[in-house]
């Protein structure tokens, strides 16, 4: 998974995949002010004030939980996850669509995944014509339950995923892991030569690669802590990615003991930058509290990513930007409530990215798609 989807969730349930995943509804719920002027069809209203960097917005879907959207290589489609039950579902499951001529609004988009299980973390592959995905469908047909309330805000990190290639019709071409454990939130290198994922292989959450048919696995990260949703640069040669680093005794203990029974706690992630292979790693964000979803501008020099470090609520997230070495740290959406999952088209002339802005005071996250203006 490539995170665990806060949408309503911190504030009013988050939305957590591990690339990003569920959503609970929270007391916050309430607290959201939604401007009874925004209209599905009028695209002016969809903007905050400040919001410069975005031009021509348009809602693309409207209901439920969807998310994790990312472009094609040609940027003509994006593959997404949703859990929207008036598309007769129940749990999150993968989608694609042609980003011009295709209307969510008012037909469900064809659905990649299998219907069983829980999917997250979907990308195009080189081609376009397959993607990859992971999904816990091995492990049982139903939907796996979502954690207690008991350990306070946890991910659950199932060991039932595994990574999986399908073509645009469904069909299941490849399955690239099989060791025991979570191995999902895999991401596509523009270069078409390596797949980016997390795995548990080891004992603790770490980056690994491997090629496009699940050879040569190799080992990224080893720092203790989770190191989930990586992105390649735009050469292809660095990946960005989110970690949590428990610090002292009582915080690495609290991690393992979460860890063992299949659950991290989200929080406090930073953000870190290294080479393919795990070399020249350097922490990107000292901003606290839980900075994620990140992916690169299309220079290479910046960072896009969701972030609540504003806030002591723990809401809103909204995008920021800033440069590969910590510097130049720009706010870009000024949503009350939740922004993430940001990603460029290949040419960088667009953004799509989840919201819970215009969705009436539901706890809906929608896809949205505008203009980047620099």
């Amino acid at each position: 998974m490539k995170v665990k989807i806060w949408t309503s969730a911190f504030l009013s349930g988050i939305i957590l995949s591990a690339c990003q995943g569920p959503t609970t509804p929270t007391e916050h719920d309430h607290d959201h002010e939604s401007d009874s002027t925004q209209t599905k069809d009028s695209t002016t209203t969809l903007l905050y004030e400040g919001e410069g960097h975005l031009a021509n917005i348009r809602q693309l879907t409207d209901g439920g939980d969807n998310a994790e959207a990312y472009f094609s290589f040609d940027g003509k489609m994006a593959v997404f996850q949703s859990n929207f039950k008036d598309w007769d579902i129940n749990c999150d499951q993968i989608f694609y669509f042609n980003i011009e001529g295709d209307d969510l609004m008012s037909k469900r988009p064809p659905m990649i995944s299998t219907g069983m299980g829980r999917t997250t973390c979907s990308y195009f592959l080189p081609g376009d014509s397959t993607i990859v995905y992971a999904s816990t469908h091995l492990g049982a047909e139903a939907c796996p339950p979502e954690p207690g309330h008991e350990e306070g805000y946890v991910w659950p990190i199932y060991a039932d995923y595994d990574i999986f290639v399908a073509d645009l019709k469904g069909n299941i071409l490849d399955t690239l892991t099989s060791s025991p454990g979570y191995d999902a939130e895999p991401t596509v290198s523009p270069k078409g030569d390596r797949i980016v994922f997390t795995s548990t292989r080891t004992g603790d959450l770490e980056l690994w690669t491997m090629k496009l048919d699940g050879s040569d696995k190799k080992q990224v990260t080893s720092g203790l802590g989770y190191d989930g949703g990586a992105f390649f640069s735009p050469d292809g040669t660095k990946l960005v990615f989110r970690a949590s680093r428990p610090q002292g005794e009582e915080a690495e203990a609290e991690y393992k003991g979460l860890l063992d029974r299949g659950l991290v706690k989200p929080s406090n992630m930073e953000l870190y930058v290294c080479n393919v292979d795990g070399s020249d790693l350097q922490q990107v964000t000292k901003l606290g509290n839980a900075n994620w979803a990140p992916f690169f501008h299309p220079s290479g020099e910046k960072i896009i990513f969701s972030s609540n470090h504003k806030t002591k609520r723990g809401f809103p997230f909204n995008l920021f930007m800033v440069n590969v070495d910590g510097s130049g740290l720009e706010q870009i959406t000024f949503d009350e409530q939740f922004d993430a999952f940001p990603m460029f088209s290949p040419d960088g002339s667009k953004l799509i990215f989840s919201s819970n802005r215009n969705n009436g005071g539901t706890r809906n996250t929608n896809l949205f798609i505008a203009d980047w203006v620099e």
